[in-house]
């Protein structure tokens, strides 16, 4: 059984996971807009992509499902709770990152698509012909768009909790420690120092 963190972790990742999906339709979509321009509809449609209109009500779940957890963390923060783990990528690496997995998931996708769907070329002329190399800056796009999210969310969330720990008053005004008192009395003078005496000079 996991414990409740753990539990906790599992499903943020699970949430950050299912915007991928919806980042993969983005790259197959704008490849072949970036292709075939206002003919990409009709290209589609020959090429056996029919399925795509289907799968768009479940990508819409899995945002709703990120954006869901999101806000749940976001009432986490905005209570001063945030446990966020560090990203071990910087913004670059992590960018980098997304697109070479999106390129992954767009040659996946067309791979299966050249064995299983009806008008669609196999093969790699089906994976980066027929302007399939806009795949590669698509996906570059799109990867930093969703570095951004990533790292923006995060950088929301933390910003948020840091905030909502800071005390609301005024900070506190220092006491300043109290000046000795200075006398400023002469010293009284012995009667010889002074030059008289109650009494004569001895014999």
């Amino acid at each position: 059984m996991l414990r409740g963190a753990d539990r906790r972790a599992v499903i943020a990742s699970l949430a950050r996971g299912a915007l991928v999906p919806a980042a993969g339709l983005a790259v197959h979509q704008l490849r072949y807009w970036l292709a075939f321009g206002s003919g990409t509809t009709a290209e589609l449609r020959v090429q056996g992509h029919s399925y795509l209109h289907s799968l768009v009500p479940w990508i819409v779940l899995l945002i709703a499902i990120s954006a869901g957890m999101f806000l749940r963390a976001l009432g986490r923060a905005l209570g001063g709770r945030c446990s966020l783990p560090r990203y071990t990528l910087s913004f670059a690496a992590l960018w980098l990152t997304c697109a070479a997995c999106l390129v992954a998931i767009y040659v996946c996708q067309e791979f299966l698509e050249g064995l299983f769907a009806v008008g669609h070329p196999g093969g790699l002329i089906g994976i980066f012909g027929y302007g399939g190399w806009w795949s590669v800056p698509a996906a570059l796009a799109v990867g930093l768009v969703l570095a951004a999210m990533f790292h923006g969310a995060r950088w929301v969330l933390l910003e948020v909790a840091q905030r909502r720990r800071r005390p609301a008053g005024p900070p506190r005004r220092r006491l300043s420690a109290p000046c000795p008192r200075r006398d400023w009395r002469l010293p009284r003078l012995e009667p010889l120092a002074d030059g008289w005496s109650d009494r004569g000079p001895p014999r």
